[in-house]
């Protein structure tokens, strides 16, 4: 023997429509819980909206470039590129820089041969330095040395950058670096969409 049940009409479309506003509310949840995580990710762990701007770092890093910023390593030394808030500074935007030294180190400019030294031992910069040569520049007075939670930084291209030896950049707190630069999204100089 079989035994037939029916649901009225109503029944069954009120079940549907509670359906679809249950399946509604779980894909918006979905999408909230997604917006969240990538807000996350992209204020406190890595930024993608980093742009360089001007020509302080060449020829590593060209004006427009864009980088990717790793927010969450704090530990900097020297070589580090990192970018700097504009608070840490008397600059009015943000700043790409390498580091050059850290708390505790003392930094000298030789002006006879244009060297950097780091307690009393010359840098090789030939990696990454456009001339060579690293000038005395703007008014502060070496050999200093790098207070505690701070760090010494200096453009690449250093005939135009200014930086560390100038005291409206000065020794930038660790507090203020935003991160460090880990590779370029968009190293093809030259290359624009049309």
């Amino acid at each position: 023997m079989t035994v037939t049940v029916s649901i009225p009409a109503e029944r069954s479309s009120q079940k549907k429509k509670n359906g679809f506003v249950e399946g509604f509310f779980d894909w918006t949840e979905a999408v909230i819980t997604a917006l969240i995580a990538v807000m996350v990710l992209f204020v406190f762990v890595a930024r993608v909206n980093v742009v360089v701007d001007g020509s302080s770092m060449e020829p590593n890093y060209y004006n427009h470039y864009r980088v990717f910023v790793n927010c969450v390593d704090r530990s900097f030394s020297r070589g580090d590129v990192v970018v700097i808030d504009a608070n840490g500074t008397q600059m009015k935007e943000r700043l790409i820089k390498r580091v050059i030294a850290t708390e505790g180190q003392t930094v000298d400019i030789d002006s006879a041969s244009g060297t950097v030294l780091v307690n009393g031992k010359a840098l090789d910069e030939s990696a990454y330095i456009r001339n060579g040569i690293t000038a005395q520049t703007g008014s502060v007075k070496f050999p200093v040395t790098v207070p505690k939670g701070c760090v010494f930084v200096l453009g690449d291209n250093r005939t135009v950058s200014q930086d560390s030896r100038f005291p409206e950049v000065g020794m930038v707190s660790t507090h203020y670096l935003i991160g460090k630069v880990e590779f370029l999204l968009n190293p093809f100089r030259g290359f624009h969409a049309s």
